[in-house]
């Protein structure tokens, strides 16, 4: 690789850094290929990206940005996962550390605040961006159903009167 390529990769790193909430570092402890493949489809899918890079090329990548404190964090063999959704990232990692040893979650951060592997742990037990969003469409939505049963309400009770009454009439006749 030479100096222009280097450039060129610094460069598109800390484009990405610029526009991601959350960088999740792990260290890769002899993944295959076809295990560091479902890897990234899996974080591809969860709309995060994994990318193994030189650590003194992400080194200069993070030097001037919110997550330069993860730098201590990038020794061995490091890849750097990344999303707009601060969750994702952490989800995927996680689950996919719990079913396979040789992916270690060293740590991350969340723009200046830097998180441990069990910041990054607990950053995972927290609902997903969609799925935030949906709890709050459904509490948006709530009152509004609540009031078209309150509003329909009386005349429901007042069509059961009726019935009744017309059913009373009926038994009398």
């Amino acid at each position: 690789m030479d100096r222009a390529e280097k450039a060129e990769l610094v460069a598109g790193l800390r484009s990405t850094l610029a526009e991601t909430s959350v960088v999740i570092v792990t260290r890769n402890k002899g993944l295959t290929v076809a295990q560091s493949t479902r890897l990234r489809n899996a974080m591809r899918d969860a709309g995060a990206s994994y990318k193994v890079t030189k650590n003194r090329l992400a080194l200069i990548a993070l030097d001037g940005t919110d997550y330069s404190g993860i730098g201590e964090l990038l020794t061995g063999p490091t890849a750097l996962s990344t999303s707009p959704d601060p969750v994702a990232p952490a989800k995927v990692a996680v689950e996919f550390a719990r079913t396979n040893d040789k992916l270690e979650i060293v740590g991350g951060a969340i723009g200046r605040q830097t998180l441990d592997a069990a910041g990054v742990r607990a950053l995972a037990e927290l609902p997903s961006l969609d799925e935030l969003r949906a709890r709050l469409i459904g509490l948006v939505n709530a009152p509004a159903t609540k009031l078209a049963q309150l509003a329909n309400a009386p005349a429901a009770k007042l069509a059961r009167v009726l019935q009744a009454y017309a059913d009373k009439d009926k038994e009398a006749a």
